[in-house]
C-alpha cells in the first residue's frame, strides 16, 4: 500500500504541474504569488481545476512569515470565490486543534495524568480489560476501541449515545494495535469536559480561540457566518446540503460539539495557532499578549512519536511523518500533523519553524470524491521545497 500510494503521489504531482504548464490559465510569474511559492500555488490551482474540490486555501508560515493562496469557488453549485475569510468544516482537525490542545492544558495544570486509567474519571467506562485503558491509549488510538459506531442511528438521543460509547466493548487489549478511533476521541472529550467543568465548545472558546485571537474558529457557527462557510455534502440522513453545520453525522447528533469533529475555522486562524504551538514547543513566548502558556516539556511529549504500539506513527493526538501519509517525504522526523475527512490538513515542522495548512471541502457534493488524496502530501513537499529554494 505505501508503495502504491507513493507512486500515486508522483503521478499526481506530474499531472498537476504539467497541467499548470499547458492546459490551465497561467499564473503570472512572480506576480500575485511570490516566486518561491509559485509551484505550490499552481499545484493547488490544478487540483481544483481537475475536480479535487470546488476550491481551496493553502497557507504557509515559515519563521512567522506567511504566504496564503485561495483558489476556486466556495461550492460546486456556487459561484462565490474562495477567499482567506472562507470558513471550513475542519472534521478531524478538531481532534488536534481543540481536543488535544485542551488535553495538553489539562495535563499541564495537573488535572489528570497521561497514564491515568479512563475508568478513574468515567466509572461507566467499565472494568475488566477496559480498566487497563489509559488517557495515553486514547490519544494514540491504541485503546482497543473500534474505529466507529453510527450513534446517530443506534441511539435515541445524545445522552443515550454517550452511554453507548462508554459501554462499547474493546476489539483488542489496550496497547495491542493502533486503530484510529472516533469513539476514543469522544471518550476523551468527556474526561476533558469533566476535568474543566465545561463543555468543549466553551472550553475551546475561552482557553484557545479567544486568547489566540482566532476570531473565525468555533463550534456551531452562527447563522451570520453561513455565506462564508464552504458547504460540504448532500447528506442522505439529513436530506439536504450541509452548510454551517458539522458534516460528521455523529458530531451532528451530539449537537455539533464533540472532540472528534465539529470545529470550523479559516487558514489564517490555523496558521496563527500553529505558530503559537511551535513557539510553546520551543519554549518561546508569543507576540499575542493573551496567548496561553504551556510547559515546553508537555508540548514536546504530545508532539513526539509514542512507543505504545510498535510501528505506529502516532504522537499524542497528533500523527507524525510516515510512508504514505499526508506529510509527504520532505517534512522532518520532528514534524507532526493531522488530516480531516472533509479535505483539510495541517503539518508543523519544528526544525524549519514551518506551518502548512490546506483547507478544502472535497466532500462537496459527495464524499465519494477522492481526487484530493495525492494533493495533501504534494502540498507538504512543495511547501518545504519552496522555503528551501527561497533560502538559496
Amino acid at each position: 500500500m505505501p508503495t502504491r500510494f507513493a507512486r500515486s503521489i508522483g503521478v499526481a504531482a506530474a499531472l498537476f504541474l504539467a497541467a499548470c504548464r499547458s492546459q490551465l490559465t497561467p499564473v503570472p510569474s512572480c506576480g500575485p504569488v511570490p516566486c518561491r511559492f509559485e509551484a505550490l500555488a499552481r499545484a493547488v490551482d490544478s487540483a481544483v481545476q481537475h475536480g479535487a474540490a470546488p476550491g481551496a486555501v493553502v497557507a504557509v508560515s515559515v519563521r512567522g512569515q506567511r504566504f496564503l493562496h485561495a483558489t476556486g469557488q466556495i461550492g460546486f453549485e456556487e459561484s462565490a470565490p474562495v477567499t482567506r475569510r472562507t470558513v471550513y468544516d475542519l472534521a478531524s482537525l478538531t481532534k488536534v486543534i481543540a481536543l488535544t490542545t485542551l488535553t495538553m492544558m489539562a495535563v499541564d495544570q495537573g488535572l489528570f495524568r497521561l497514564d491515568d486509567s479512563v475508568s478513574r474519571y468515567l466509572p461507566a467506562f467499565g472494568g475488566g480489560t477496559k480498566s487497563g485503558v489509559t488517557i495515553r491509549h486514547l490519544l494514540t488510538h491504541s485503546s482497543g476501541l473500534p474505529a466507529h459506531r453510527p450513534l446517530w442511528r443506534d441511539a435515541a438521543d445524545p445522552a443515550a449515545a454517550m452511554a453507548l460509547v462508554l459501554d462499547t466493548p474493546l476489539d483488542t487489549v489496550p496497547g495491542a494495535r493502533m486503530v484510529y478511533s472516533d469513539l476514543g476521541a469522544i471518550v476523551l472529550t468527556q474526561i476533558v469536559e469533566r476535568a474543566f467543568g465545561q463543555p468543549i465548545d466553551r472550553l475551546f472558546a475561552s482557553k484557545v480561540a479567544t486568547p489566540l485571537r482566532m476570531t473565525s474558529s468555533r463550534f456551531t457557527p452562527p447563522g451570520r457566518w453561513v455565506k462564508r462557510i464552504a458547504p460540504t455534502e448532500r447528506d442522505p440522513w439529513r436530506g439536504r446540503l450541509i452548510r454551517g453545520e458539522v458534516h460528521d453525522e455523529n458530531a451532528a447528533f451530539l449537537g455539533g460539539r464533540s472532540g472528534h469533529a465539529g470545529l470550523f475555522s479559516t487558514a489564517d486562524d490555523l496558521i496563527g495557532f500553529g505558530e503559537w504551538l511551535l513557539g510553546q514547543r520551543a519554549g518561546r513566548g508569543s507576540t499575542i499578549r493573551t496567548a496561553p502558556r504551556l510547559r515546553e516539556a508537555v508540548v514536546l511529549e504530545f508532539t513526539k512519536r509514542q512507543d505504545v504500539v510498535a510501528g505506529s506513527s502516532r504522537a499524542l493526538g497528533w500523527d507524525t511523518p510516515a510512508p504514505g501519509n499526508s506529510a509527504g517525504t520532505r517534512v522532518s522526523a520532528e514534524g507532526f500533523g493531522h488530516t480531516g475527512f472533509t479535505g483539510t490538513s495541517i503539518w508543523l515542522d519544528p526544525s524549519r519553524d514551518l506551518v502548512i495548512v490546506l483547507l478544502t471541502n472535497r466532500v462537496n457534493p459527495t464524499r465519494d470524491n477522492t481526487r484530493l488524496t495525492p494533493l495533501r502530501p504534494l502540498v507538504a513537499n512543495l511547501a518545504v521545497e519552496s522555503i528551501e529554494n527561497g533560502a538559496r
